[in-house]
C-alpha cells in the first residue's frame, strides 16, 4: 500500500505567440489534472510560446513575456500541491534555450534545457536554440525581477538534472531526445529515476505514429518505469499539423492514450499507476550491474509525494490496466489530419472560407472531399455542444441574423464556407466538366462552372500583337515549345482567377471576408516537378501537398464508402489528365504519358529521395534489383534519367 499516484499529461492547441490565450489553455489543463487526482502534470514543447514561432525565437520580448505568463502559473491557486512540467524559452547567459520548468508550489525546483536539436525535414531548432551541453551538468540560473517577486527566489539551477520527490524520481526527455540512438532515458533509468516526461511538438505525419509508439513502449520495456508523452496539437499558426495523442506507458504497455486527430483546444488524460510496478521489473541482475556503474545525475529535491493516502486506501482503488493502442489507417489520417488542420487554420486566419479550382481529376477531389470531412467533424463537435468550435464556426459565417446558428448537416454547413469553381476551356471535356459537378453537388459546396477560353484568347492575342507571332499547339503543328507555352497560359489563369474569385465571393453573395485558396498539388508530381509554376498549385495553403498519388486514390477508394459518396468511383476509374492540350481521336493528353511513367514508378522514386535520402548513383544501384526481372539495367537508366529530369 501506499505506491499509487495519479499523473496526468496533455495536448493542447497552442498558438504561436497567443501569450494570453496559450496561458488560458495550460491553466484549463492544469484545473481538469487536479480534479482528476493528478500530482504530476506534464505539457507540450515550448507551450506557453507556441511551438511555431520561427525567428520570434530571437526577440527578447518572445523571453519577457513568457516569464510574464510563467509567473501566474506559478501564482494559479489550483496549482498547489502539484508538480508541473511547463515548456517555455530561457536565455542564460545570452544563449537561448528550449526549455523545461519544473515548478511546485510557487517555486522553481529546475530549468532543464533541450539537449539535442530538431534540425532536419521540417524542423530548425539549431537557428533559434543552442543545445545543452554537456550531460548531467548544471549551474546557477539567476531569475528575472518579475520571477524574483513572485517566488521569492534569487538562484535555481538550469542544466540537465533530475528531480527527486519523497516518494520517487523524475527526468525530462525532451521530444528529439526520443529519437535519437543514445536517449537520456536510458542514463536515467540506470540512475534510478522513474518516470521519465517528453514534451514534444511532433508533427503529423503517415504512418508515423508506429514509430512514436514502439520507441516509448522499448523505453519502458527495456529499462524500465512510466512514461508520460505530451504533445502540441492543432497548425500553431504554422503549415504544419501537429497531431496530439498524448500516452502514458509503463513497463512497456500503453495505458492511456488521447486522441490524435481532435478540434479540441485542451485534451487531458491521466492514469493510475503503481510505483512498486517499476521497482519490480527492474529487478534483474543484468540490469543491476550496469546500473552500478551509472553515472548519477544531480537530484533536485522537490517536497512532495505523488502518491497519495486518498487513493492508496481507498477501496476497490486500483492502477490503470494496459490497453491495446489505437492506430489509424493510413486512409483514415489523410481524411481526420488534414481536416483538423484545415479547420484550425480557417478560424485562425479569420477568414469566411474556402475556394478550390474543381478539376474533375483526383488531386483536386481528394481536398475536397478533406473539406468535406472537415465540415463532418464540426458538425459532430457542434453537435457534442463543443463551446469553442461553435464560436468558431459563427465567427468564420459572420451572419450576425444566425447568432444562434449551430450546423447539423455537413452539406448545409459546406454550402456556407466551401466555395468550388471549374475553370474549363475548349480542351476540357465534358466528362471531367460533369464529375466536378456532381461532387461539389454531393458535398454541398456553393459551386460555379465557368468557360474561360476568351481569357486564353486574349492573352495570345496580346502576345501576337506584341511579336506578330502565333504559338500554335504540336497537333497543329507548333513547337514543342509552343505547345507547352499554350499549355501553361491556360493554367496560370487559373491562378488569377481563383484569388479574384476568391476575394469577391463572399462579396457576390451578400458576405462578408474573403476566402483562402486551397491547392491540389500531391507530393509525387512536386518530386518530378510534373506541375506549372504559379498555376493552381500555387495557393494559401495545399492540403495533399505530403500525400503521394497512390494513397490519395486509397483515400478516395475508402472515402466513397466511409462517407456514402458513390461519384468518387467515376475519379478512380478515370484517366488522369490535364486537358491543357486539344483532343482528337487518336490523342487524349494523359498524365502518365507526359511524365513518362505511371504514378506507381513515380511513388518509388518518391520514396527512395525523400525517405532512403538516394542519390542519382543508389537510386540507380536499388532499381536495378528492383526492376531487374523486367529492366535491362541500360535501361534502368534511361528511365531513371527520364524520372529525374
Amino acid at each position: 500500500m501506499g505506491h499509487l499516484m495519479i499523473l496526468a499529461t496533455c495536448s493542447l492547441n497552442q498558438w504561436a505567440l497567443d501569450f494570453e490565450g496559450n496561458l488560458e489553455r495550460i491553466l484549463e489543463s492544469i484545473r481538469v489534472a487536479k480534479q482528476r487526482g493528478a500530482t504530476l502534470r506534464v505539457g507540450p514543447e515550448l507551450e506557453i510560446t507556441g511551438y511555431g514561432c520561427f525567428d520570434h525565437f530571437l526577440e527578447g520580448d518572445t523571453y519577457l513575456h513568457s516569464w510574464e505568463m510563467l509567473g501566474k502559473i506559478l501564482e494559479f491557486e489550483e496549482a498547489r500541491d502539484m508538480l508541473l512540467d511547463i515548456g517555455m524559452p530561457v536565455s542564460h547567459k545570452n544563449v537561448k534555450y528550449n526549455c523545461r520548468v519544473i515548478i511546485h508550489n510557487c517555486k522553481i525546483l529546475l530549468i532543464r534545457p533541450k539537449m539535442f536539436l530538431a534540425n532536419d525535414g521540417n524542423y530548425r531548432e539549431m537557428r533559434y536554440f543552442t543545445a545543452w551541453s554537456p550531460a548531467r551538468y548544471i549551474e546557477d540560473y539567476y531569475l528575472p525581477r518579475i520571477i524574483r517577486n513572485v517566488t521569492g527566489q534569487t538562484v535555481v539551477p538550469i542544466g540537465d538534472a533530475v528531480v527527486s520527490t519523497i516518494d520517487t524520481c523524475i527526468g525530462v526527455e525532451l521530444c528529439e531526445e526520443l529519437f535519437t540512438p543514445n536517449s537520456p532515458h536510458i542514463s536515467m533509468g540506470l540512475d534510478g529515476v522513474e518516470i521519465i516526461t517528453n514534451s514534444s511538438g511532433s508533427h503529423h505525419e503517415l504512418r508515423k505514429l508506429y514509430r512514436r509508439i514502439d520507441l516509448i513502449k522499448e523505453a519502458t520495456l527495456k529499462s524500465g518505469g512510466v512514461y508520460l508523452y505530451s504533445n502540441q496539437q492543432g497548425c500553431d499558426g504554422d503549415r504544419l499539423y501537429y497531431d496530439g495523442c498524448a500516452l502514458i506507458a509503463i513497463n512497456g504497455q500503453i495505458i492511456a492514450q488521447g486522441s490524435q486527430f481532435s478540434l479540441k483546444d485542451v485534451e487531458v488524460i491521466t492514469a493510475t499507476i503503481d510505483i512498486e510496478d517499476v521497482r519490480s521489473h527492474r529487478g534483474m541482475s543484468s540490469r543491476g550491474m550496469q546500473a552500478v556503474n551509472a553515472n548519477s545525475y544531480h537530484r533536485i529535491k522537490a517536497s512532495i509525494a505523488l502518491s497519495s493516502e486518498k487513493i492508496n486506501f481507498k477501496p476497490h482503488f486500483s492502477p490503470t490496466k494496459p490497453i491495446k493502442e489505437h492506430y489509424h489507417t493510413p486512409e483514415q489520417e489523410i481524411a481526420f489530419g488534414p481536416a483538423c488542420w484545415l479547420w484550425d487554420y480557417l478560424r485562425r486566419s479569420k477568414t469566411s472560407g474556402f475556394f478550390l479550382p474543381l478539376s474533375g481529376g483526383v488531386d483536386s477531389c481528394a481536398t475536397a472531399v478533406i473539406v468535406h470531412s472537415m465540415c463532418r467533424l464540426v458538425v459532430e463537435a457542434a453537435s457534442n455542444g463543443d463551446t469553442q468550435v461553435i464560436m468558431d464556426m459563427r465567427k468564420i459565417i459572420g451572419e450576425k441574423e444566425d447568432s444562434d446558428y449551430i450546423p447539423t448537416d455537413p452539406k448545409e454547413f459546406a454550402n456556407r464556407i466551401f466555395h468550388t469553381c471549374y475553370m474549363g476551356t475548349v480542351n476540357s471535356s465534358k466528362e471531367t466538366r460533369e464529375r466536378a459537378k456532381k461532387l461539389a453537388n454531393t458535398i454541398g459546396c456553393y459551386h460555379i462552372d465557368m468557360n474561360m477560353d476568351s481569357i486564353v484568347s486574349s492573352v495570345c492575342t496580346v502576345f501576337n500583337l506584341v511579336t506578330n507571332k502565333a504559338p500554335r499547339f504540336r497537333i497543329d503543328g507548333g513547337t514543342d515549345a509552343e505547345n507547352l507555352a499554350l499549355q501553361n497560359v491556360q493554367a496560370r489563369l487559373r491562378m488569377v482567377l481563383s484569388y479574384l474569385f476568391a476575394q469577391l465571393l463572399p462579396w457576390v453573395r451578400n458576405k462578408t471576408g474573403s476566402l483562402l485558396v486551397l491547392g491540389s498539388s500531391n507530393v509525387d508530381e512536386c518530386l518530378r516537378g510534373y506541375l506549372t509554376k504559379y498555376d493552381c498549385s500555387s495557393a494559401d495553403i495545399n492540403p495533399i501537398g505530403a500525400i503521394s498519388k497512390n494513397d490519395l486514390r486509397k483515400f478516395i477508394d475508402y472515402a466513397k464508402n466511409e462517407f456514402g459518396i458513390p461519384i468518387l468511383d467515376e475519379f478512380l476509374k478515370a484517366t488522369p489528365t490535364a486537358e491543357l492540350e486539344p483532343f482528337t481521336h487518336e490523342y487524349i493528353q494523359s498524365d502518365e504519358a507526359d511524365m513518362g511513367m505511371t504514378y506507381d514508378e513515380l511513388s518509388i522514386f518518391g520514396k527512395l529521395r525523400k525517405i532512403e535520402r538516394c542519390g542519382p548513383f543508389s537510386m540507380f544501384s536499388k532499381l536495378v534489383h528492383e526492376w531487374g526481372t523486367k529492366l535491362r539495367p541500360e535501361e534502368v537508366f534511361r528511365f531513371q534519367n527520364n524520372g529525374l529530369t
